[in-house]
């Protein structure tokens, strides 16, 4: 499903971000990518969703090799990518149930598929009453699970995130872990970034780690 080979990152002047990282993961996985500040998660995840491209090696999504696909290809490419970021990237002048069945409106589905899968996911989140709010009138962790519902409302083969239960109390850790964890069982290919390491202490799955820009382990 996703493989690395080689991959470099840097920008000049500086070390590099990613160094030499060979890495596959198959299709169904769970893994935690692991490590401190500065360690290279967020970039990973960045290239894996073509955000950015690496200075050198190769990344195949599903097989295809996505260095050699040019910017028009890239929504292709996304539409079976599911991504929660660290600071949410909610629109601001949008709905809760706007911003989930955004990704959808993008791909140009009905009026009536928008809103029914929209609903359905802020229902399996826990939120279709805040439906009709606007993202500031939401507590740090509503937003959270709504990025997870916006994430998830395209059924995405692979869904990545990047910190999705920072900042947030235990109980409220385990509620948004159990949403990526339904995911992963439905089929979903499942990324998280984490430096929390309790997390990895109490949810034994496949586990990554980098320092540095290297890959120190695979356990």
């Amino acid at each position: 499903m996703i493989q690395l080979f080689h991959v470099k990152k840097t920008y000049p002047g500086d070390p590099p971000v990613l160094d030499d990282i060979t890495l596959r993961v198959d299709k169904g996985e769970f893994i935690w990518l692991t490590g401190p500040s500065g360690a290279g998660k967020s970039t990973l995840l960045r290239l894996l969703f073509c955000a950015e491209k690496p200075t050198s090696g190769q990344i195949l999504i599903g097989g295809k090799n996505i260095g050699r696909i040019n910017q028009a290809g890239v929504p292709y490419l996304r539409r079976n990518i599911g991504v929660v970021f660290q600071d949410f990237k909610l629109l601001d002048n949008r709905t809760v149930l706007e911003n989930v069945g955004y990704a959808l409106e993008v791909l140009g589905a009905s009026d009536t598929d928008i809103r029914e899968r929209a609903r359905r996911r802020l229902d399996q989140v826990g939120l279709s009453h805040k439906a009709m709010s606007l993202p500031r009138r939401l507590s740090g962790g509503e937003q959270q699970r709504v990025a997870i519902a916006r994430a998830l409302v395209n059924e995405p083969t692979i869904l990545l995130a990047d910190e999705p239960t920072g900042n947030l109390d235990p109980s409220l850790t385990d509620s948004i872990l159990q949403l990526l964890f339904d995911a992963n069982a439905r089929g979903t290919t499942v990324v998280v970034a984490t430096h929390d390491r309790t997390l990895l202490q109490r949810w034994h799955r496949r586990t990554v780690g980098l320092e540095r820009g290297k890959l120190v382990f695979d356990a």
